[in-house]
């Protein structure tokens, strides 16, 4: 099956095509189309051309394409999810679930297409500026290039695609080179439902090649983002004064607080850890577990964690099955291994089969430890005993990231006091840090990313500010 790059609203080919493997099985899906220079010239040319026309689009029109794209969604819900488990292998019954998200996430985006608006600013609070009427205005800044990740290849495309079209923008999409079939689906989705030619292109390929001429190129106004560190911090230094949205790394933190039920809430914290094989940015890498409930907390954490079904992602029962590729999944078992030379212990797990990395729990892990300070991006998690709720506010805080974190507690003051100290762009109250619903506002600090997403936000984030003020 040979899948080609979607310029201007035709099916171009390319130059050179490369073959595309399931993680899980290993064997050939596909042949995607790697774009050169010459393509991705041709479909920033595509998004200029279109960029007036989406600019002056009414905005009733704009929301009324989004909607009929999540009617797409919704009609074609089982093949968006066999397309995410086969290039992917997210389980099925995950993938399912991000389908809701993504339509859901249309929905809200064509929503707040119709709420774009300023407000009127009284001049005549400053001296001199009496006789004078001024309000804001919001604009769509133009071209956006959107480079988006494997892990959630619909939804997360979806927050990028939905406020950019809902500006009035235009964009150029490069998926990750694992996940390109379901972002080539939603170019064939869209223009079913109306959207003028042009105003989404798909460029598939070499991230370096393809992100650095987005990067640069003059057209181009906004970047939106999501990866590692490394790459944010590059696109960051290459883009001038384009503005930039980042969502970068994470290794999200959850505290359990004396006086939790832990019956109540192990089994979300057991999602919270291995869901997608813990390839979720804000999947539970490290907890936090006062002393008095350690125990208690481990036993019941430990025997959650073997009851998951591991597979093929395919089979509806399958829980967890393979990481995105065999690199990944030697390096988790890398750093396990370190961990356990500096003195942590496996309560359950450590081992694989085939790209599948069996859920995997430490204990005691060291604070220099791979698995506790960098984002592991795999299903393992560690489980550390604390004294108190300072002690472990002080040990989630140091960390070079600070996207989300999660604590349990009955205390109100300590929830308050939490949320407060907790140097991280989302705190869940009795709730774990994986918690995410698509219209709140979601973004990190430190190297977590710049910018806020959540599709009201990041109109905020793909428009420009203007005044306009008259003289009477």
């Amino acid at each position: 099956m040979k899948k080609h790059l979607f310029i201007e609203g035709q099916w171009v080919e390319a130059g050179e095509y490369r073959p595309l493997f399931s993680p899980y099985s290993g064997e050939q899906i596909a042949e995607i189309a790697y774009a050169g220079v010459a393509e991705v010239q041709h479909a920033l040319e595509a998004a200029e051309r279109a960029r007036p026309l989406m600019a002056r689009m009414p905005a009733h029109e704009r929301a009324a394409i989004l909607e009929r794209l999540a009617a797409l969604i919704c009609d074609n819900a089982d093949e968006c999810a066999r397309i995410i488990a086969l290039e992917a292998a997210k389980p099925l019954k995950t993938a399912k679930l991000e389908v809701e998200r993504t339509i859901a996430t249309y929905k809200f985006a064509a929503e707040e297409a119709k709420r774009i608006h300023g407000e009127t600013i009284p001049m005549d609070a400053a001296p001199g500026g009496e006789d004078r009427v001024a309000y804001t205005i919001r604009q769509p800044l133009g071209v956006v290039a959107a480079i988006t990740p494997f892990n959630f290849p619909m939804n997360l495309v979806a927050h990028k695609v939905g406020p950019a079209l809902a500006a009035g923008n235009t964009i150029v999409l490069k998926p990750a080179g694992q996940t390109p079939l379901s972002a080539l689906f939603l170019a064939e989705l869209l223009q079913q439902a109306g959207l003028p030619a042009g105003a989404l292109n798909v460029v598939t390929g070499s991230g370096g090649a393809i992100g650095d001429i987005l990067v640069t190129d003059a057209r181009v106004k906004a970047v939106t983002f999501t990866g590692s560190p490394e790459v944010g911090i590059a696109i960051r230094s290459k883009a001038g004064l384009k503005k930039v949205i980042l969502e970068l790394g994470s290794n999200s933190a959850l505290i359990v607080d004396q006086g939790t039920d832990v019956d109540s809430m192990i089994a979300r914290a057991v999602t919270g850890a291995f869901s997608y094989a813990g390839q979720v940015c804000i999947s539970i890498q490290r907890i936090y577990v006062h002393e008095g409930l350690f125990d208690e907390f481990v036993g019941k954490f430990v025997k959650q964690t073997e009851m998951l079904q591991l597979g093929d992602p395919l089979d509806p029962q399958t829980d967890v099955s393979a990481v995105i590729a065999s690199r990944d999944a030697l390096r988790a078992l890398e750093w396990i291994a370190d961990a356990e030379c500096a003195g942590a212990v496996v309560a359950t797990g450590n081992k694989k089969e085939g790209n599948v990395v069996h859920p995997t729990v430490l204990l005691h892990v060291g604070a220099a430890s791979s698995i506790s300070c960098r984002e592991a991006f795999a299903p393992v998690v560690m489980i550390n005993k604390i004294a108190s709720v300072e002690e472990g506010i002080r040990l989630v805080n140091d960390s070079r990231y600070g996207l989300q974190a999660g604590i349990y507690t009955q205390n109100i003051r300590t929830a308050f006091a939490a949320a407060e100290a907790l140097e991280v762009g989302g705190v869940m109250i009795n709730d774990i840090p994986t918690f995410r619903v698509d219209h709140m506002p979601y973004g990190g600090v430190k190297e977590s990313g710049t910018g806020r997403e959540g599709v009201k936000y990041a109109v905020e984030e793909l428009t420009e500010l203007k005044l306009v003020c008259f003289k009477k």
